[in-house]
C-alpha cells in the first residue's frame, strides 16, 4: 500500500512537473514572438522594417493580428473613421478606452504577440498638471489593455509630460511633424517641415522625445528628406505616415488602406499618400444590395438557409392545435387591424384637419 501510494505521488509529481515545464514552454514562446520596446529597437538596428495598422475594433484586431503586424495602434482617428467626426478632436477617453479593451480581446483571440498602443485623446495629457496625463495613461494600460500610449506634439512641456508617463512605468510613443490634434492650431491638415527652419523644429521636437524616453517616433506628413534625416539622427525607431520610405517603420489606418469607406463623400478624406490594398467597401456595398434584392424577391433565404424542420408526426400536431383557436386568432387579428386603421385616420385628421387636407374646398 506504502509502495502503491509512493508511486502514485511520484506519477503526480511528474505529472505536476512536466505541466509546469509545457506552461513554462508555452510563456517563454509568447514572450519571444511578443513584440516590444526592445525588439522594435532590434529591428532598426538589424534595418528590418517595422509595420503598424491601426484598429478599433474586435473584427479588425483579429484581421491585423492574423496578418502578423508588428505594431496595433488605437488610433483617436477613430473619431473620423468610426465614429463620424470631421477631426480627431471630438473622441473621448473613455471612448478610447472602450475601443482598446476591444481591440485587445480581438488579439487575444488571435493569439497574437503584435505591440497594442492606446492613442491618448485631446484633452487628456496636456495640462501643466502632468499628474493628470500620467493618471490617464494608467487608463490605457489597466482598463485599456495597452503595452504603451501614443501622444502628439514635442514642444518642451510635452516633452515633460512624456518623461513623467515613462518615468510612470509606461512606455511612450511619441508623434511630431502633422499633429492631427493641434489643427485648430495649425491651420488644417497640412504637411510639415516643408522649410528648413520647420524641418530642423521637427527634427528638435523628435529629439527632445528621444531624450523624454520615448521608445519611438511617429513622423507625419513630412518631406521624405526630412524624415529621413531624422531616422538617422535618433537612435530610436522613427514610424512613418506620408513621411517616405526613409523611416524605420510604416503605419496606415485600417479603413484607409482597405478602401473601407466606398461613399465618394468619404473619399476625400483618404490621404494621396495612402495606397489602398484592397476595395473592401465596395465588397460590403455590393453585398448589402444583394441582400436587400433578394430579401425583396424571395430568393432569400429559400430553403438552402431554412435548415429548421419538423417531423411529419409533429407538422401534423402543430396544424390540429392552429385549428383549434383559428377563429379566436382570426378575431383578434382583425380588432388589431381596425385599431390600426383608426390610429392612422386620427393621424391623418391631427395632420391635415377633417377635410383630409383637401386644399380645393371653397374655390
Amino acid at each position: 500500500m506504502i509502495l502503491l501510494a509512493a508511486a502514485t505521488s511520484r506519477r503526480t509529481i511528474h505529472s505536476i512537473f512536466t505541466s509546469h515545464s509545457r506552461h513554462h514552454d508555452i510563456a517563454h514562446r509568447w514572450l519571444a514572438s511578443k513584440v516590444s520596446a526592445l525588439s522594435l529597437n532590434a529591428k532598426k538596428r538589424k534595418g528590418k522594417k517595422i509595420s503598424m495598422v491601426t484598429a478599433y475594433d474586435y473584427p479588425s484586431a483579429v484581421h491585423v493580428a492574423r496578418a502578423g503586424i508588428d505594431v496595433v495602434l488605437v488610433g483617436d482617428s477613430v473619431a473620423m473613421v468610426e465614429l463620424g467626426h470631421e477631426t480627431t478632436q471630438h473622441v473621448t477617453l473613455d471612448a478610447m478606452i472602450h475601443h482598446c479593451e476591444s481591440v485587445k480581446r480581438g488579439l487575444e483571440f488571435a493569439g497574437s504577440g503584435s505591440m497594442l498602443i492606446g492613442d491618448m485623446p485631446f484633452g487628456s495629457y496636456e495640462f501643466d498638471d502632468t499628474d493628470v496625463a500620467l493618471r490617464n495613461a494608467y487608463r490605457f494600460v489597466k482598463e485599456g489593455g495597452c503595452d504603451a500610449i501614443k501622444l502628439e506634439g514635442g514642444s518642451e512641456s510635452r516633452a515633460k509630460t512624456a518623461r513623467k508617463i515613462v518615468d510612470g512605468g509606461v512606455a511612450v510613443l511619441g508623434h511630431v511633424g502633422l499633429t492631427p490634434q493641434a489643427i485648430s492650431v495649425i491651420g488644417g491638415f497640412r504637411a510639415q517641415g516643408r522649410t528648413a527652419v520647420k524641418a530642423r523644429q521637427v527634427l528638435d521636437d523628435a529629439l527632445r522625445l528621444q531624450d523624454a524616453g520615448c521608445f519611438a517616433v511617429v513622423l507625419e506628413c513630412v518631406p521624405a528628406n526630412v524624415a529621413t534625416a531624422i531616422t538617422e539622427t535618433l537612435e530610436i525607431p522613427t514610424i512613418g505616415i506620408g513621411a517616405g520610405g526613409g523611416t524605420s517603420g510604416q503605419v496606415l489606418v485600417f479603413h484607409d488602406m482597405l478602401g473601407m469607406l466606398s461613399h465618394p463623400h468619404h473619399e476625400q478624406f483618404v490621404p494621396k499618400f495612402c495606397k489602398k490594398y484592397a476595395q473592401v467597401g465596395h465588397a460590403i456595398q455590393d453585398g448589402l444590395s444583394q441582400f436587400k434584392a433578394e430579401v425583396e424577391s424571395g430568393v432569400f433565404p429559400g430553403e438552402e438557409y431554412s435548415p429548421y424542420v419538423m417531423t411529419e408526426g409533429e407538422k401534423e400536431a402543430f396544424d390540429v392545435l392552429l385549428q383549434k383557436d383559428a377563429k379566436e386568432r382570426q378575431r383578434k387579428h382583425d380588432l388589431a387591424a381596425e385599431k390600426l386603421s383608426q390610429a392612422d385616420e386620427y393621424e391623418t385628421l391631427k395632420l391635415y384637419g377633417a377635410d383630409g387636407g383637401n386644399d380645393d374646398k371653397g374655390r
